[in-house]
């Protein structure tokens, strides 16, 4: 079954602050494999403001049964109030890769 394994993105105000978070996610098996996409411009509404900042998403690759301890986490380390962290089930996908990213999230291998 694919939709045990979630996508979750967030962005971070740098390349430097999602290096450093990628790293302790992938770390604690919180996470099988982070990609950093840097140069991301993003609008959005704040504080009754229309802003603009440069950002860097990150896309994380994890298991249901990880998401709440990685949200958790997510939200004490990040720097923003209220970070952007949104998961979204993966329905479908290379089998192996799949079961990577359940052996790297599994709790007794961390």
């Amino acid at each position: 079954m694919s939709a045990d394994v979630q996508l979750v993105l967030c962005t971070c105000p740098d390349q430097p602050t999602a290096a450093s978070l990628a790293e302790e996610l992938v770390g604690t098996g919180l996470a099988a494999c982070v990609n950093i996409v840097p140069g991301l411009v993003s609008i959005y509404r704040w504080e009754d403001q229309v802003e603009q900042a440069d950002e860097a998403l990150m896309l994380i690759k994890t298991t249901t049964a990880r998401l709440p301890d990685l949200i958790a986490y997510i939200e004490q380390q990040h720097p923003y109030d209220v970070p952007e962290v949104i998961a979204s089930p993966i329905v479908a996908g290379l089998p192996a890769y799949l079961d990577w990213v359940r052996t790297c999230t599994t709790t007794s291998n961390n």
